[in-house]
């Protein structure tokens, strides 16, 4: 489940680090390590599946995996610096933001035509990097503030900027855990067993991206989904 929302949306992760705190009783710095191996293997089959699908484009987009990675590169190095618990106190507050965001703009989201708006290069790289940093320390809701930066501030087709975001995350991704593997803030046992199935969940989604009707429509309500239900158990709502 969490390798298909996190393929079409965003906040899988409100999922599996729930279960691996929750449930498993995991430390959030051990969780946070865990969570990102089976990140990685979902990124693997969903990225060649959009890429086969034309979704993808490398040479044009060069420009934010650089300055995403160098992002991620120094968020992971933050870990050792700064609380999990004071950055996802910041998510909480920064997901009410965005969720006003994407409610305001239905219908930018679901537009059939890729406008992709020519931002300053200073403006881009530092959206770019703030991405990088936020998924490097954290991974949840990393898939959401892509979107809003790929499709609301940069124009382009929300299956097209999922399409980025999940390459862009898988790449970073490889980078974090093997920092987290050196820190020992890894269990791999777990880990494998997520990144199986989360695999099957990045597999499946863009296959059936390729042959739904109105995929966008359903990749928008699904992230508005996600996003009241992250609110919810933020807030302890319930």
């Amino acid at each position: 489940m969490a390798g298909f929302i996190n393929t079409y949306a965003g906040n899988g992760s409100m999922i599996t680090l729930t279960l691996l705190m929750e449930l498993l009783g995991m430390p959030p710095d051990l969780a946070n390590g865990t969570n990102r191996v089976g990140i990685m293997a979902q990124a693997i089959p969903a990225t060649a599946i959009f890429a086969r699908q034309g979704e993808l484009r490398l040479s044009r987009d060069k420009y934010v995996i650089i300055w995403s990675m160098l992002g991620a590169i120094a968020g992971v190095s933050m870990v050792l610096l700064v609380s999990n618990e004071i950055f996802r106190s910041v998510y909480s507050y920064l997901l009410i933001i965005l969720f006003i965001v994407v409610l305001a703009r239905p219908k930018r989201w679901l537009s059939s035509k890729e406008v992709v708006h020519q931002r300053h290069p200073a403006i881009r790289a530092a959206l770019y990097f703030v991405l990088g940093v936020y998924g490097g320390f954290i991974q949840m809701g990393m898939g959401v503030f892509c979107l809003v930066v790929f499709v609301l501030i940069e124009g382009r087709k929300i299956m097209q900027a999922n399409a980025l975001k999940i390459l862009i995350i898988g790449l970073y991704t490889a980078v974090v855990v093997g920092v987290f593997h050196w820190k020992g803030l890894i269990n791999w046992r777990v880990g494998l067993l997520m990144a199986i199935g989360q695999a099957l969940g990045g597999t499946v989604a863009p296959w059936l991206a390729g042959r739904l009707k109105n995929v966008d429509h359903f990749a928008y309500y699904l992230l508005v989904l996600m996003m009241v239900i992250a609110i919810i158990k933020v807030f302890n709502v319930f």
